[in-house]
Parts: structure tokens; sequence; C-alpha cells
């Protein structure tokens, strides 16, 4: 086993029923979210950090550090939009799992018994 720690607040969460499902559904999405932030929030500082601290080719007057820059905060904005999209799979994990197993959620009521015609 790695020696690294799983994520406490989704590690807490024990599979003993839909509402457990539903809780790691939410937070899960709720990660993603704060993850998806961070990750744009970076991009944009990291972009404005190396536009600033470098200079470039004098002839290019920093177009060619701008444009680095740009190609390195694209990375961070792509792993934004995948945290995003890890967020929308685990909503359409609780939907699967709601789709699935409907009939045990909610079991359909018992219906009076049909009049039986053929009975001697």
């Amino acid at each position: 086993m790695s020696t690294r720690k799983r994520i406490p607040e989704l590690a807490a969460i024990p599979f003993t029923g839909a509402k457990s499902i539903t809780q790691y559904s939410k937070e899960g999405r709720n990660i993603c979210r704060e993850l998806a932030w961070e990750f744009e929030m970076a991009a944009e500082e990291v972009y404005g950090a190396l536009v600033a601290s470098q200079k470039g080719h004098p002839l290019l007057l920093g177009v060619d550090v701008k444009w680095r820059a740009r190609r390195v905060r694209s990375r961070l904005l792509r792993a934004a939009e995948q945290a995003q999209g890890a967020g929308v799979e685990l909503v359409k994990f609780h939907a699967q799992f709601r789709r699935e197993f409907a009939d045990i959620l909610n079991p359909p009521s018992k219906k009076k018994p049909a009049f039986d015609f053929n009975d001697d």
C-alpha cells in the first residue's frame, strides 16, 4: 500500500447505504470544485509572476515571454477543466446509482390483488 494518505473527507465516509453514497458524491464534487478554482487562480498567478520576472528578447519586447508563460498557464487551466469534469462525473455517478437501484430505493407499492374471473 502507498505511504500517501487518502483524502480524509472522502475516506471517512463508509458505504453503508444510499445516504452515504449521496454524501460521498456531494463531498467529492465540492472537493473537485475547490480544486478547479485553485488551479484557475494559480494559473493567473503563475502567468503574472512569469511575465513580471522575465524580460525576454529585447527585440521582441517581451512577446516571447508572454507566449511561453501562456503555454505554462494553459496546463493549469486544463487541469482546472479536468477537475471540473471530475465533479461532473461524481454527479453522474450519483445519478447512475439512483437509476440502477431505484427499485430497491423506492420499492413499488403493493397493489390490491386483481379480481379473478376463473375462480370456481
